[in-house]
């Protein structure tokens, strides 16, 4: 067992095999660890999310290395049976590795039973463990650009389904009908992990036994979710939504088995002020908008606040009458008056808040709009009209808010401390001196998922070898093949293949997100923890 270093708020457990990651896993979950927010499991890894205020490091690495990877597993009750068309793309050439024929392929395939490991890449797609022996293939050396939904492939040892259209490296063998993330189904996500899965020849079922399938796998149907509050009298009206507008809120924490992310706020401090500006609860749900643009109309009476980038605010009244606002400072408007945000003189994001909230049916708990796993309500467009909850019992407003840090601003030099890690000794003693020696230059590629750094110089691996999907954190500074940085931001994969050479520290993770295009990113290394100084003697034995 060793432990690597991911945040000040996040470490990677690194294990011999599946078999040991998920011993380790289920040991946590019985007895879960306190101070421990969320756990990421992956092939060989588990990343460890935990608040610094209730355990430190040196505690909590003691009581996950003294823990038992050498346990059984304690297999699910619950089976998940799949119907497939086996009429995948590269059948043939899955028979042709393995030196058999398609139809060998396809009964040792739904001939055996499957286990979930665990879940990545998007929301719904689950690495199936423990098929027959011989079905390990290794991925294409060509990725597809667009593989469709309900595409039953294998990729190593492990088999899957795509939940949803998308680029993938698998081999395709079948075609399921069944939706593998419904967000009408009570639980959206049809496979978690433990779940046992069977696949089932669709060849050999008749209509009847296919039909009682699908109705199993459609499960209980759960309340429309991420819907407006089209019932209740509008407050607002949108006349422009501007390059992108998202209701954001505190995050979609804890949904990690069903390949769902935190998404959430980019910066978060611009949202917990905008909400303390009105009255609201911190994490209650703002308008995030990028870039400006957004112009909203008043229906009636309310008060807001604009923080985040430094934008100028117009506001135009009924009467015409036009004068400009404060940002970080309680707005009333009446009914007829016009609010628009323009593009950002310094910072790339504005949030809004109103007072009361704005009014919206969350998705898994939260009502932010994941925009890689496409979860959560759809962007703002020209014409919605926006509901308000109550503003009974609410505090007053608040009149003494300000910006956490200076807004970066576009042709400037923006420094970020990092954290070094996991995977830093995947990289030569060149990368590492490149990565903070040169400014690299944030590219219009940019977006939630995270920004897209260019360099005058590619960082080089020192290690060729495929790294195995593990967690991905925020603030993860990921290294593709190009050798130019990603720098995950709140959108980001759960899991991801390319090796993390360091990652931003915690506390600027506001500060990058409103970077805008065209800046520049210096970073600076700071010490995060180096396990030497924390593992215990127990590890050794694991």
């Amino acid at each position: 067992m060793r432990f690597l270093p991911v945040n000040l708020n996040a470490v990677l457990v690194e294990l011999d095999d599946l078999a040991q990651t998920l011993a380790l896993l289920q040991s946590l979950q019985a007895e879960p660890v306190p101070g421990v927010q969320e756990l990421i499991p992956a092939a060989r890894t588990i990343l460890v999310y935990f608040e610094p205020s209730q355990t430190q490091l040196p505690e909590l690495i003691d009581a996950i290395g003294a823990r038992d990877v050498g346990a059984q597993v304690q297999r699910s009750s619950h089976l998940v049976r799949i119907p497939v068309h086996y009429d995948g793309e590269d059948l043939q050439e899955v028979a042709d590795l393995l030196g058999t024929t398609p139809a060998e392929v396809v009964r040792m395939h739904s001939g055996s039973e499957y286990s979930v490991a665990f879940t990545g890449f998007a929301p719904g797609f689950a690495y199936l463990s423990g098929g027959h022996p011989r079905l390990d293939v290794p991925r294409r050396k060509t990725p597809r650009t667009r593989i469709p939904a309900g595409a039953v492939g294998l990729a190593g040892t492990f088999s899957g389904v795509y939940p949803q259209a998308s680029p993938g490296g698998w081999q395709i063998i079948g075609t399921t009908p069944v939706q593998m993330w419904d967000l009408e189904r009570a639980a959206p996500s049809l496979l978690r992990p433990g779940f046992r899965v069977q696949f089932v020849d669709i060849a050999t079922l008749v209509p009847e036994a296919l039909a009682a399938l699908m109705a199993q796998c459609a499960g209980e149907r759960a309340v429309a979710q991420g819907k407006r509050a089209a019932a209740d009298a509008p407050a607002f009206q949108v006349e422009a939504a501007g390059l992108q507008t998202l209701f954001q809120d505190g995050g979609r924490i804890g949904h990690a088995g069903q390949g769902v992310g935190a998404s959430g706020a980019m910066d978060r401090s611009a949202l917990r002020a905008a909400n303390r500006v009105v009255g609201n609860a911190p994490e209650t749900a703002c308008l995030e908008v990028a870039y400006g643009g957004l112009a909203l109309e008043a229906l009636q009476p309310a008060v807001v606040a604009v923080t985040g980038a430094d934008a100028p605010l117009e506001v135009q009244t009924a009467e015409g009458r036009r004068y400009t606002a404060a940002t970080y400072a309680p707005l009333a408007l009446d009914a007829g008056d016009r609010l628009s945000i323009q593009s950002p003189q310094a910072g790339s994001r504005n949030y809004v808040s109103v007072r009361g909230g704005w009014k919206v049916a969350p998705v898994l708990g939260s009502v932010s709009t994941d925009t890689l796993a496409r979860v959560g309500p759809a962007a703002l467009a020209a014409g919605d009209t926006l509901a308000v909850g109550s503003t009974a019992g609410l505090p007053p407003v608040a009149l003494a808010e300000q910006p956490a840090f200076d807004m970066p601003r576009a042709g400037e030099e923006v420094c970020l401390d990092i954290v070094l890690g996991p995977r830093t000794d995947w990289f030569d003693a060149n990368a590492l001196a490149l990565l903070t020696s040169q400014a690299w230059a944030v590219t219009p590629q940019s977006n939630r998922v995270g920004i897209r750094l260019q360099g005058e110089a590619a960082l080089t691996r020192a290690e060729a070898r495929e790294l195995p999907s593990e967690g991905t954190a925020r603030g993860a500074i990921q290294v593709p093949a190009s050798g130019q940085p990603v720098l995950f931001l709140a959108d980001h994969p759960l899991t991801g293949g390319y090796p993390v050479i360091a990652s931003v520290a915690s506390y600027h993770l506001d500060l990058a997100a409103q970077i805008p295009v065209n800046a520049r990113v210096k970073l600076r290394v700071v010490r995060g923890f180096d396990v030497t100084d924390v593992a215990p003697p127990t590890t050794e034995k694991h």
